[in-house]
């Protein structure tokens, strides 16, 4: 997964070397999500991990977003061909993400909500080793690249050390019904709010906040400085997320996954209010702050699948969350690819604040869902 955020990484210093429009700077962050939904869908559609190793097509996707990858190294920074190489990476990334999370439900049932944790733990550590990267690296973004494309290929390797555990089993291939249920049973329609008001907040603000936190303390401290302090920033706000996620994954497991999504969305909603009313302030605030956001806006992400999971018949499981993954993304290509036109118009405090409204929105969602829970007749 460090493949998935290389150019938000490596973008500062690239618009070193040349002049990029807004349009561009997104499309190579938001076509990787883009990909990531078609390659979703197309997967459930062909049931690859149901027909093959799951093992096998993990590798084969792993391999193949690494190689993608290394093509920013040899075209023109932000041109066509630098997108589609993004487009591809993520359409290849969703071998690996879905296919990894399949991989380690198998290994039990119980303890489930920590297992989807610890996984979504790995992806997120994985999402944020580009900026470590790129801090260690200096202005060499060439040197990013390498390593992440490096880091996936590797990946793709070491997945063979991997056994299937003793629950694995064959999940249900997509049935195009299976949106219709998604819209009729309400349970489903309910978790699946719950998540896009998550979406709406999580990779805009993994994805731009290098960006952001490099302006606000350049209001402060010379601009090198603050782009160094910004990549930092952004490893340590992401990866802090990705330790919290096995903690919430245990106590979903004891109080419940409903309840672990309401306290994560209300601290993540606050955190990117204070970020917003902080920007451009004293630097150790902001930083503070984007931390504290950082650890809060990724632990209910599994969660909400494995509510899916537990709401859902069991024989339409599989696609539901397949589909819930990809309606997820295609809203985060949305907001990604437009954030650039919204900055320029309302500047970035109005901006960030505006992220919280997605948790606002989840948290109304799942008290709903966890109402109908405590009902069991309703």
């Amino acid at each position: 997964m460090s493949l998935w955020f290389v150019s938000a990484a490596i973008l500062p210093d690239v618009l070193l070397e040349v002049e990029l429009s807004s349009f561009r700077q997104a499309a190579l962050t938001s076509g990787v999500q883009a990909g990531f939904v078609i390659g979703a869908l197309v997967s459930a559609i062909l049931g690859l991990a149901d027909r093959f190793d799951p093992r096998r097509v993990f590798a084969a996707s792993a391999i193949g977003a690494g190689v993608c990858n290394l093509v920013l190294l040899v075209a023109e920074p932000g041109n066509f061909v630098t997108i589609i190489a993004r487009f591809l990476t993520g359409a290849l990334l969703a071998g690996v993400y879905p296919v990894g999370m399949k991989i380690a439900v198998g290994w039990g049932k119980e303890d489930r909500g920590f297992l989807v944790g610890a996984l979504v733990g790995a992806l997120t550590l994985g999402s944020a080793s580009p900026h470590l990267i790129s801090f260690a690296g200096g202005t060499d973004w060439r040197l990013t690249v390498i390593i992440a494309s490096l880091a996936g290929i590797g990946a793709g390797l070491m997945i063979f050390l991997v056994a299937l555990g003793p629950f694995h089993g064959v999940a249900a291939r997509f049935d195009p019904r299976v949106v219709l249920s998604a819209w009729t049973n309400r349970r489903v329609r309910l978790a699946y709010a719950g998540y896009l008001g998550h979406m709406w907040e999580l990779y805009a603000m993994w994805a731009w906040i290098a960006v952001a936190t490099a302006i606000s303390y350049g209001a402060t401290m010379p601009e090198a400085d603050a782009q160094q302090l910004a990549k930092l920033t952004t490893f340590l706000a992401i990866a802090v997320g990705g330790l919290a996620c096995l903690v919430a994954g245990r106590f979903a497991d004891r109080i419940g996954k409903a309840e672990v999504t309401i306290i994560a969305m209300t601290l993540s909603g606050a955190s990117a209010l204070a970020t917003a009313f902080s920007f451009g302030g004293p630097v150790w605030i902001t930083f503070v702050v984007v931390i504290i956001w950082g650890a809060t806006i990724i632990p209910d992400s599994a969660q909400f699948s494995a509510l899916v999971a537990d709401v859902a018949d069991p024989s339409q499981a599989g696609s539901l969350m397949t589909l819930q993954t990809a309606l997820g993304f295609a809203l985060t290509f949305v907001i990604i690819q437009a954030t650039p036109s919204i900055v320029a118009l309302t500047g970035w405090p109005l901006f960030l604040a505006g992220l919280a409204l997605g948790p606002v929105f989840g948290i109304v969602a799942m008290v709903r869902l966890r109402s109908l829970a405590r009902d069991p007749g309703s």
